[in-house]
């Protein structure tokens, strides 16, 4: 392609992108000031007063709530690789595994 054909289609899609971002902001700044964008408060909803349990670990996104029950005596996968490993190697040397102890 010319350069001067690449210049002028630069051009264009800059004043596309241009167009679009005014619109935009234009648009954000009607609905403002004629009062049609509010913003509803957010309100908590109650919580409930739930019994612990030592196996399940809850994570809370502003959309999803997440529970991931583990089994009584689950092992992660990290841990068995790393002991599958050791297992051949002979392990870590003593005072390497217990650092804060």
């Amino acid at each position: 392609m010319e350069p001067k054909k690449v210049m002028q289609w630069n051009t264009r899609a800059s004043a596309v992108y241009a167009l679009g971002v005014w619109t935009m902001v234009g648009s954000y700044l009607y609905f403002k000031y004629t009062g049609k964008f509010d913003t509803p408060e957010f309100t908590q909803p109650p919580k409930t007063e739930e019994m612990e349990n030592p196996n399940e670990v809850t994570y809370n996104t502003a959309h999803s709530k997440t529970v991931i029950v583990y089994k009584k005596d689950f092992v992660p996968y990290t841990t068995r690789i790393m002991n599958f490993i050791e297992s051949f190697t002979g392990g870590a040397p003593p005072g390497d595994r217990d650092n804060g102890k």
